[in-house]
């Protein structure tokens, strides 16, 4: 036993001796992006490609420079000595958040393919994917996989890496790196037993699948093989208490997740998650990955990441720059199509119209029912066009101007391409008239005949220019259209129109209508992909937003139709794929839970029969956290029992009720001498307020905010006021039960809801261990 204790501390003293070898070369990276700086902006004539890769530079250089803190290396791949692992052959390699090489010294090859191997290897790259793949039926030529665990919120240290985790993939003993020195041989790890780590007391541990049967966490992967989904450092990473923003999952990725973070540019795909499945990371992840695999694709296009509000966007805020990505957009949909400030407010009636599909047909036609086609007859048809230069009069036929027109308008471009098209052609014509009567005209002479004041007047009396606004606040005021009935109209019917569209008050739904008509009157710049969360929320014309922003693009698309709160939130993804312009994108489950625990996954579930949708039970392979369900007299008392109780424990806790419950449950922590932060007060921007309310141990939310967070110890306060709150108030509470981590309380002084005590246990009843009902 000595043995292997001192071979162990030897292994772990290699590794942290290799942490401070990678710490300081990741401190000459970072000393040698700031001398490129100087050196780059001098290093061309031009003074505008300085400035450029100057700017480019700088930006990597600040980069580097404000990295987060943390451990440089989750894991390590030790490759076979034989064919299988090909050009990897023997060789070892450590995975980490960044690659990380050696400083070349003056004497260093130039040949890249003599050089060193990097001492870390990005999690992104090609040859890092056995690190998430690799099974014992598959190992892919991966001798040894090691897990390193991490000091619980660990800056980097080398004395915080406690403990490693092997995984014995093959039966050849793994390779040793080249050394100028002869290894030793207790160094391998296959020279070592595998105890299991968890129940072993020693905090170093080698693991060995093919001999630990009993090991837990076990399920069946598509590839119809046992797939280890936890080992026990895993587990202790992904079941660590949360403080603070959302962290990234780089060292705790599946393999199911690993296939949609690795699918490729082109392809737009759905992830329909339930809770606890990693699907918000398995988006972030997927855009780290393009990131890096595309840089040049990637940036040049654009990557926007797309949450329901900016208290989420906090939330997930710090993943991507700990993945090595900054600098990309995080915005909401609002946020995208906030033309103006929003000072009105819509009727339910008349915000479930704005938001229907039916408003892309009624926009299209008030837009260009401005449009003068022939079929109209107007005057502006019956007399020719009489463009004069000097003493020549140039003339378009009445004839030639209404086919010129009806053609244009068949080929239904862009309203404001379609008016350029118009002139262009207008301009044509009369310049073959010209052509034949004098010599070739030059392009100065085109573009003065498409200014001249006759050919204006024509354009303007055929297809006039306008403003999104003006034709919104046209239609609003009269919203007369056959595909809406009289009670739709009636509902969208501005009361008191505003003397001009300059002067109207926008409603959030109003600014959705407007993007729609601007996107018709002038495509919207795209982006080269883009990540959208809890997108079953979205209504169809929000869908629409996304999709002309992505026309060219691809789309990552997150969301758990059970999750939808909106009245128009989505039934099927089919639909919603097709609103988002990506029908054929393919819906890939993921069911299995790493966060939530099972007892509040399997009270979940049981909502599940209500709600008007078809999805896949979840599952959770968490067998611990505890559940309480318990009516009680006072709901204020009992909820700051609750919370007293919770701050015993490690991590976060929410306390989560409807909007009406919040300033008194709040009132009622302040009394008891609990502090507590409002979640409401950082809704409006990922601030001062919004950080604060990430970091506190205890937060308040309404039910209405409670989406994409999660905290390790929930209480829900009242679930039939949730429910009674709003139309989907079924789909809220089992958006509210699922926050929790680690502990559930559920607390009621009203009887629970039918849903949640139909297909779950009664009242007064225990299930399972750490469950319990009562009365």
């Amino acid at each position: 036993m000595k043995q292997l204790d001192d071979a162990l501390s030897r292994a772990l003293a290699d590794e942290r001796a290799h942490h401070d070898a990678c710490r300081a070369a990741l401190r000459g990276m970072v000393d040698d992006a700031a001398q490129q700086v100087v050196i780059g902006e001098h290093a061309f004539a031009s003074g505008a490609d300085a400035e450029v890769l100057g700017r480019q530079l700088r930006s990597r250089a600040k980069e580097m420079r404000e990295e987060a803190a943390g451990p440089l290396f989750f894991g390590r791949l030790d490759f076979a000595a034989d064919a299988s692992a090909g050009e990897h052959r023997s060789q070892r390699y450590h995975v980490g958040r960044r690659r990380i090489t050696e400083r070349a010294g003056p004497g260093a090859p130039s040949d890249p393919g003599a050089l060193p191997p990097p001492l870390v290897i990005d999690w992104r790259a090609p040859v890092s994917r056995a690190f998430y793949q690799a099974t014992a039926g598959d190992p892919q030529g991966v001798a040894v996989r090691r897990r390193f665990g991490w000091a619980p919120f660990s800056e980097g240290e080398s004395s915080d890496l406690t403990g490693f985790e092997d995984e014995h993939l093959r039966g050849a003993p793994a390779p040793s790196p080249p050394s100028p020195e002869p290894p030793d041989p207790l160094w391998s790890p296959n020279s070592l037993p595998s105890p299991d780590p968890l129940s072993s007391p020693n905090p170093l541990s080698t693991r060995d699948p093919l001999s630990s049967p009993e090991s837990p966490s076990w399920s069946t992967s598509p590839r119809s093989e046992p797939m280890r989904t936890a080992s026990a450092i895993v587990a202790d990473e992904i079941e660590r208490p949360r403080v603070g923003p959302m962290r990234d999952i780089a060292a705790t990725i599946q393999p199911d997740q690993d296939d949609l973070v690795r699918a490729p540019l082109a392809d737009s795909l759905c992830v329909q998650g339930a809770p606890g499945t990693g699907k918000t990371a398995v988006g972030l992840h997927r855009a780290a990955y393009l990131l890096y695999t595309h840089p040049q694709r990637v940036s040049r296009a654009g990557l926007l990441v797309l949450g329901p509000n900016r208290a989420f966007l906090a939330y997930i805020s710090q993943v991507l720059p700990a993945l090595g990505e900054s600098g990309v957009r995080q915005s909401t949909v609002d946020d995208e199509v906030a033309r103006h400030e929003v000072r009105a407010e819509d009727a339910p009636a008349a915000a479930a119209v704005k938001h229907d599909a039916r408003m892309a047909g009624v926009l299209r036609r008030a837009l260009y029912a401005r449009v003068a086609v022939p079929a109209d007859t107007g005057a502006v048809f019956d007399a020719p066009l009489t463009v004069p230069e000097g003493s020549y009069r140039w003339r378009v036929p009445a004839d030639d101007l209404a086919r010129i027109v009806a053609e244009v308008h068949a080929e239904a471009p862009p309203y404001a391409i379609g008016r350029e098209r118009v002139r262009a052609r207008v301009v044509r014509h009369l310049q073959l008239q010209a052509e034949r009567r004098a010599d070739p005209k030059s392009a100065a002479w085109t573009q003065r005949i498409g200014r001249s004041r006759p050919v204006a007047a024509f354009l303007d009396a055929v297809w006039p220019k306008v403003a999104p606004e003006e034709v919104l606040a046209a239609f609003l005021a009269a919203p007369v259209d056959p595909e809406l009935t009289a009670a739709e109209q009636d509902a969208v019917r501005w009361r008191t129109p505003p003397r001009s569209y300059r002067s109207a008050r926008w409603s959030r739904a109003d600014l959705v209508l407007l993007d729609e008509i601007a996107g018709l009157v002038e495509r919207p710049a795209g982006y080269g992909h883009i990540v959208v969360d809890e997108a079953q929320d979205l209504s169809p014309m929000q869908c629409r937003a996304i999709a002309r922003r992505a026309d060219f693009g691809s789309l990552t698309v997150l969301g758990d139709l059970a999750q939808g709160t909106t009245p128009w939130a989505a039934r099927t993804w089919p639909e919603q794929l097709a609103h988002l312009g990506k029908a054929d994108a393919p819906v890939t489950p993921l069911t299995t839970g790493f966060r939530v625990p099972a007892a509040v996954v399997e009270l979940a579930n049981g909502l599940l029969g209500w709600l008007d949708v078809d999805v896949p039970a979840g599952r959770s392979l968490r067998a611990d956290g505890e559940l309480t369900v318990r009516r009680v007299d006072d709901l204020a008392k009992a909820t700051v029992d609750a919370v007293r109780t919770a701050l015993g424990h490690e991590g976060s806790i929410g306390v989560i009720a409807d909007a009406s419950l919040t300033a008194p449950l709040r009132t009622a922590l302040g009394d008891a001498g609990i502090e507590t932060a409002d979640l409401a007060e950082g809704a409006g921007a990922p601030g001062a307020a919004g950080a604060a309310s990430l970091t506190a141990r205890v937060t308040v939310l309404p039910a209405a905010l409670a989406k994409g967070l999660e905290y390790d110890h929930v209480v829900v306060a009242e679930p039939a006021a949730i429910v009674a709150a709003e139309e989907r108030g079924l789909h809220r509470l089992y958006v509210a039960l699922t926050r929790a981590v680690a502990r559930l309380d559920v607390l009621h002084v009203r009887p629970l809801p039918p849903a949640l005590t139909a297909g779950n246990q009664r009242p007064g009843s225990n299930v399972g261990s750490g469950r319990g009902f009562s009365e």
